[in-house]
């Protein structure tokens, strides 16, 4: 395909008429009149030698080509976007622009609002949006790094691309307050007998990894989508769950639970910020990624690990 014969204009209309499915309405949200528009549609529909829109009854619906095209186009607007954004010079001080992290909550909440903190005070115009990390973070690295500022996320669960480390973390366990078959450690066989509540993909975890090679396996019994609604989950069951040492120490005091230590020495955890190497030499990603570097320096100068009960 000869790109230079392509008209990025029409990325802007595609998404617009898959999105909206009206070409009135497509029209309106991106300033074109309807018959400009409507001939924005006809050479899409040549060029993809497919309807997109087809009309049933009083309304359009996508085509299944429209289907596969609609998250595609959205995510291909994003890259353009953010192409052209790309800038050689950047002064926090001045610049107004916003900064998307995917993360999980585990790092929104011990590393995301310092983060948010620092870049307040040096930075007033510029915005921070943390998005979720999806479940299928590992499936579509390259695709997901590619529309978005920065990924949040330990070393062990994806590599191929630039990241720069921010700070190191451990692993513990959470039990409830009065468990009634734990005292004050937990043994190998614990584990193994006891259910467990999980965040989303623990797997993909080198620690939980781990588990399986010394023999374990867990029996879950919840999965949430929530590093912080483990201790709920836990608090007045028998329930056990493995989480970072960190967010342990935010999260034991509001919960009727309280921190074990492994029985077996489970691997640390590093968490870095990664991005896509299209951002590499930009310069407000240059300083997102040293600013990030340096609150993750300030957050391990200053920590004190939770205490095992």
């Amino acid at each position: 395909m000869n790109l230079a014969r392509l008209d990025l204009n029409l990325v802007v209309a595609l998404r617009a008429l898959l999105e909206e499915r009206n070409v009135t309405r497509a029209g309106q949200r991106v300033g074109l009149s309807q018959p400009a528009m409507s001939a924005s549609l006809a050479r899409l529909r040549r060029h993809f030698d497919d309807e997109l829109l087809a009309r049933v009854g009083g309304h359009y619906e996508l085509t299944a080509l429209g289907q596969v095209l609609l998250q595609r186009t959205s995510a291909a607007y994003e890259v353009v976007e953010r192409l052209f954004a790309s800038q050689a010079e950047f002064d926090p001080g001045s610049e107004k622009r916003e900064f998307k992290l995917v993360a999980s909550d585990y790092a929104v909440a011990v590393f995301g609002a310092d983060l948010a903190r620092v870049v307040h005070e040096e930075a007033p115009g510029i915005r921070l949006r943390f998005v979720q990390t999806p479940p299928t973070v590992v499936d579509d690295t390259a695709t997901l790094l590619s529309t978005t500022d920065g990924l949040l996320m330990p070393h062990g669960v994806i590599s191929g691309f630039p990241a720069t480390d921010l700070y190191d973390d451990t692993w513990v366990f959470l039990v409830a307050d009065g468990h009634p078959s734990v005292d004050d450690r937990l043994t190998r066989n614990d584990l193994g007998r006891l259910p467990w509540v999980t965040y989303q993909r623990t797997y993909d975890a080198p620690a939980v990894r781990q588990l399986g090679m010394l023999g374990i396996e867990p029996r879950v019994e919840v999965s949430v989508d929530s590093f912080q609604l483990l201790p709920l989950m836990v608090a007045g069951t028998r329930r056990i769950a493995l989480i970072q040492a960190r967010l342990a120490r935010l999260l034991a005091p509001l919960a009727a639970v309280r921190v074990v230590e492994p029985p077996y020495e489970a691997v640390p955890l590093r968490e870095a910020m990664w991005w896509h190497p299209v951002h590499t030499h930009d310069a407000a990603h240059i300083w997102l990624r040293e600013t990030t570097a340096r609150v993750g320096r300030r957050m391990a100068e200053t920590y004190e690990a939770p205490a095992a009960d």
